[in-house]
Protein backbone atom coordinates (compact mmCIF):
# COMPACT_ATOMS: atom_id res chain seq x y z
CA UNK A 1 0.00 0.00 0.00
CA UNK A 2 1.50 2.71 -1.01
CA UNK A 3 2.38 5.97 1.62
CA UNK A 4 0.74 9.34 2.07
CA UNK A 5 3.78 10.38 0.61
CA UNK A 6 4.01 8.22 -2.58
CA UNK A 7 0.27 9.45 -2.48
CA UNK A 8 0.72 13.20 -2.89
CA UNK A 9 0.99 15.27 -6.04
CA UNK A 10 4.56 16.37 -6.76
CA UNK A 11 4.74 20.38 -6.72
CA UNK A 12 7.78 21.82 -9.36
CA UNK A 13 9.12 23.42 -5.99
CA UNK A 14 10.55 20.20 -4.64
CA UNK A 15 8.12 19.25 -2.05
CA UNK A 16 4.25 17.67 -2.39
CA UNK A 17 1.13 18.49 -1.80
CA UNK A 18 -1.47 16.67 0.06
CA UNK A 19 -5.35 17.51 0.80
CA UNK A 20 -7.04 17.73 3.68
CA UNK A 21 -8.86 14.42 3.84
CA UNK A 22 -5.62 12.85 2.92
CA UNK A 23 -4.18 14.26 5.70
CA UNK A 24 -6.85 13.34 8.10
CA UNK A 25 -7.16 10.01 6.67
CA UNK A 26 -2.70 9.47 7.89
CA UNK A 27 -3.54 10.56 11.59
CA UNK A 28 -2.51 9.05 13.66
CA UNK A 29 1.10 8.36 11.76
CA UNK A 30 1.26 11.06 9.80
CA UNK A 31 3.78 13.94 11.26
CA UNK A 32 1.76 17.16 10.99
CA UNK A 33 3.44 20.40 11.74
CA UNK A 34 1.66 23.40 12.12
CA UNK A 35 4.35 26.28 11.40
CA UNK A 36 1.31 29.09 12.53
CA UNK A 37 2.07 31.53 15.66
CA UNK A 38 0.64 30.19 18.56
CA UNK A 39 -2.05 32.37 18.95
CA UNK A 40 -3.23 31.97 15.19
CA UNK A 41 -3.86 27.97 16.46
CA UNK A 42 -6.03 29.32 18.96
CA UNK A 43 -7.94 31.65 16.74
CA UNK A 44 -11.16 30.77 15.00
CA UNK A 45 -10.01 27.94 12.87
CA UNK A 46 -8.40 26.28 15.09
CA UNK A 47 -5.99 23.15 14.75
CA UNK A 48 -5.63 20.00 14.10
CA UNK A 49 -5.60 17.76 17.01
CA UNK A 50 -2.31 16.60 18.02
CA UNK A 51 -0.31 18.79 15.65
CA UNK A 52 3.27 19.89 16.49
CA UNK A 53 3.46 23.52 16.75
CA UNK A 54 7.07 24.89 14.93
CA UNK A 55 6.20 28.83 14.12
CA UNK A 56 7.62 29.43 10.96
CA UNK A 57 10.69 31.46 12.34
CA UNK A 58 11.96 28.86 13.91
CA UNK A 59 11.53 25.94 11.84
CA UNK A 60 14.95 25.68 9.91
CA UNK A 61 16.17 24.98 13.69
CA UNK A 62 14.00 22.35 14.53
CA UNK A 63 15.89 19.24 14.41
CA UNK A 64 14.31 16.96 11.76
CA UNK A 65 15.54 14.56 9.62
CA UNK A 66 16.39 15.23 6.47
CA UNK A 67 14.49 12.15 5.03
CA UNK A 68 11.83 12.00 7.55
CA UNK A 69 8.01 12.65 6.10
CA UNK A 70 6.51 15.94 7.22
CA UNK A 71 3.31 17.56 6.35
CA UNK A 72 3.45 21.19 6.79
CA UNK A 73 0.29 23.35 7.25
CA UNK A 74 -0.42 26.98 8.13
CA UNK A 75 -3.62 28.94 7.79
CA UNK A 76 -4.31 29.30 3.76
CA UNK A 77 -1.11 26.52 2.56
CA UNK A 78 0.55 29.59 1.13
CA UNK A 79 3.44 29.85 3.92
CA UNK A 80 3.56 26.39 4.00
CA UNK A 81 3.90 26.20 0.69
CA UNK A 82 6.95 28.59 0.98
CA UNK A 83 8.59 26.46 4.19
CA UNK A 84 8.36 23.42 2.18
CA UNK A 85 9.94 24.75 -0.73
CA UNK A 86 12.87 26.30 1.23
CA UNK A 87 12.78 23.18 3.47
CA UNK A 88 13.41 20.86 0.26
CA UNK A 89 15.76 23.03 -1.41
CA UNK A 90 17.66 22.65 2.16
CA UNK A 91 17.83 19.04 1.18
CA UNK A 92 14.51 17.93 3.01
CA UNK A 93 13.62 14.84 0.56
CA UNK A 94 9.75 13.78 2.35
CA UNK A 95 8.30 17.32 2.67
CA UNK A 96 4.57 18.10 2.01
CA UNK A 97 2.15 20.74 2.00
CA UNK A 98 -1.37 20.74 3.18
CA UNK A 99 -3.35 22.40 0.40
CA UNK A 100 -5.75 25.23 1.14
CA UNK A 101 -4.20 25.15 4.91
CA UNK A 102 -6.38 25.46 7.76
CA UNK A 103 -9.48 27.16 5.79
CA UNK A 104 -9.68 24.03 3.63
CA UNK A 105 -9.29 21.68 6.69
CA UNK A 106 -12.40 23.50 8.13
CA UNK A 107 -14.04 23.92 4.88
CA UNK A 108 -13.68 19.79 4.82
CA UNK A 109 -15.87 19.64 8.12
CA UNK A 110 -13.11 17.99 9.10
CA UNK A 111 -12.56 17.71 13.23
CA UNK A 112 -10.54 21.00 14.84
CA UNK A 113 -9.38 21.81 18.59
CA UNK A 114 -9.71 25.37 19.76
Amino acid sequence: MPTLFERSTPNPAGYRDVAPRDVAAAIPGARLIDIRDPDELRGELGHVVGVENVPLPRLDAAGFHKDEPLILVCRSGRRSAQAAAGLSAAGYCRIMNMTGGMIAWNEAGLPVER
